[in-house]
């Protein structure tokens, strides 16, 4: 468990453990709407993850996230966000490679 502010090196660690279900994850480190301080966390599901396990994945990737990078001994209000693959090949938003 990581009881300080995680590292890229640190996030990529937690998705190569969730891999084949999870791509990649990024993360950074910002204020929320209400200033507090927030980790918002943007992650890549593979094409193969089906509706019917989305529910199943997306909250192992949180749990794991939040265990794995020990979130809860931080201030900071974490955030998620799903894309899948297909998704972000469309979108090509930079933030998200």
């Amino acid at each position: 468990m990581i009881a300080a502010i995680p590292t890229q090196e640190d996030v990529n660690l937690v998705a190569r453990e969730l891999a084949p279900d999870v791509v990649r994850i990024r993360f950074r480190i910002a204020e929320d709407w209400s200033g507090h301080p927030a980790m918002y966390f943007r992650v890549i599901l593979s094409d193969e993850v089906s509706w019917d396990r989305l529910e199943d994945v997306t909250g192992r990737v949180k749990e794991k996230v939040f265990d794995e990078l020990g979130l809860a001994a931080l201030a900071h209000i974490p955030y998620f966000r799903f894309r899948s693959e297909s998704e972000q090949a469309t979108l090509q938003d930079a933030a998200w490679d």
